[in-house]
């Protein structure tokens, strides 16, 4: 079993106040985030990217994993994960995520490689957390 932590701060109202988010890498360390980086595009993190960033991250690891099974190696994968918030009732709610992944894997045909990219988008363990429509287009090069 492994345990890993993030935190935040908070001072102030929802829409005056301001955070800081660290991880326990020190990846992060007090990184600012609010309302304004979260809901006006200003500069700043929110909770959405960083779940984007876990998602990706860990959906391209648990694919390099899966082709490696399938004596695969890939030379070279990047995957956006684009994390939708929406308004529902009296709050929000993330109703999906949608992963792009770009990859080129020597060796590997168009459908063994978007059979083993569907595994790991079901198998890796951001998503198997994740309790919404998790979708991808994966591009073999």
């Amino acid at each position: 079993m492994t345990t890993t932590s993030g935190s935040a701060k908070w001072q102030g109202g929802i829409k005056d106040g301001k955070g800081a988010i660290s991880t326990q890498s020190g990846a992060l360390n007090d990184y600012p985030y609010g309302f304004s980086s979260r809901f006006e595009g200003k500069a700043g993190s929110n909770p959405e990217e960083l779940i984007g960033a876990a998602h990706a991250a860990c959906f391209t690891m648990a694919l390099s994993l899966i082709l490696g099974e399938a004596k695969l190696t890939a030379e070279h994968m990047e995957t956006k994960a684009d994390v939708t918030l929406e308004k529902q009732g009296d709050g929000f709610a993330i109703t999906s995520i949608h992963l792009m992944l770009n990859a080129k894997v020597p060796g590997a045909d168009k459908a063994t490689f978007e059979e083993l990219a569907g595994k790991a988008k079901t198998g890796c363990p951001v998503s198997k957390l994740l309790n919404t429509k998790i979708t991808l287009d994966a591009t073999l090069q």
